[in-house]
């Protein structure tokens, strides 16, 4: 019998998905006995003509992660959805948006303006030489992939069958991930293939909230010292483990628990979240500093709020593409 045919992609990322795959360690050596890797040009020598040349749906299984920003990303996705009978968006910023959509606060000329011209003070740049799309030399004509002015998750451009979130995703979800498809035992399409409960429901320092839990401060993780066995929101610093979905290790509590971080939220929102931001918001709105209504002090709680630096970035730290803002008002949003 024929091994399944899977590919793997590389859009708007950091590459940490790419190292996900490889963090399966010795239990890589069990995948590659069970699929013929078709496409992965991270690892292979892979061309995009190869992609071209094969029948529609003739990969079995495509595992797409980054964001979407360029032409070249998102012409591969179309091609790959396309050629793929599965396609699983894999990790925070395919599934997401991730921290490449941060750049939705801003547009394209800005970025531009702060990567290129004189509001990067490191560089050297009089006369505003932007990167064109295409640029005739005495060789021919050179081109470079169209930068969109959104950022998209994979699913705002193509049909997601199955989600694997994370930044990165944990080796064991994606080894589960792996042998459901092999069996054909996978849940209803457009599943997360993860657990479907907060992080907060499986964090140890749950024992150690009070029961009416009110802040009267808000600290930074790196200024404080925080303790290794107290929930992190009963010590004022900002962990957005109520509103983020639990997965990130296999058992106990989260990577970044377990080493004394609070959530940043890449895991996304579990099924009964539909905006991490707002209802993280919500959740703060409701534990700071005014315990009865008839002590409600505005001022207060405004210098309560000014202490969380950078909010938006803060509780949209991986999800703002997928947000109900979405980006910022732009003239032109493609």
């Amino acid at each position: 019998m024929a091994k399944p045919k899977v590919a793997f992609y590389w859009c708007a990322s950091c590459g940490g998905c790419e190292e996900a795959i490889i963090d399966l360690n010795e239990k890589i050596l069990e995948v590659a006995d069970l699929i013929n890797i078709v496409f992965w040009p991270c690892a292979m020598d892979f061309k995009y003509a190869d992609v071209r040349k094969m029948a529609d749906q003739e990969i079995d299984a495509c595992f797409i992660n980054g964001a979407i920003r360029t032409d070249e990303q998102l012409e591969m996705a179309k091609l790959l959805r396309k050629k793929s009978k599965m396609v699983i968006s894999f990790g925070a910023c395919s599934h997401l948006g991730g921290i490449p959509g941060l750049a939705n606060f801003y547009d394209k000329h800005s970025i531009f303006d702060v990567s290129y011209k004189a509001a990067c003070p490191s560089i050297e740049n009089p006369e505003n030489i932007v990167p064109e799309t295409k640029v005739k030399v005495p060789e021919g004509e050179l081109t470079l992939p169209a930068f969109h002015n959104t950022v998209k998750s994979l699913d705002q451009v193509v049909t997601v069958d199955y989600y694997i979130p994370g930044c990165s995703p944990a080796p064991y979800l994606t080894l589960e991930a792996i042998h459901k498809i092999l069996a054909n035992d996978l849940p209803a399409k457009g599943s997360v293939l993860a657990p479907d409960k907060s992080l907060c429901d499986v964090c140890s320092r749950n024992d150690t909230k009070p029961e009416k839990l009110m802040l009267d401060e808000i600290n930074r993780i790196s200024l404080v010292d925080a303790d290794p066995e107290k929930c992190f929101l009963a010590q004022g610093i900002i962990c957005m483990g109520p509103v983020t979905r639990a997965g990130c290790r296999k058992e106990g509590d989260g990577r970044c628990i377990t080493v004394n971080m609070p959530c940043r939220g890449c895991y996304g929102a579990p099924n009964n979240v539909k905006d991490v931001g707002g209802k993280m918001v919500s959740a703060l709105a409701s534990i700071l500093g005014v315990e009865n209504e008839e002590d409600y002090d505005e001022e207060k709680i405004t210098k309560l709020m000014d202490q969380i630096v950078d909010p938006a970035g803060t509780f949209y730290r991986f999800s703002l593409p997928v947000s109900m803002l979405h980006r910022t008002r732009s003239e032109k949003q493609i």
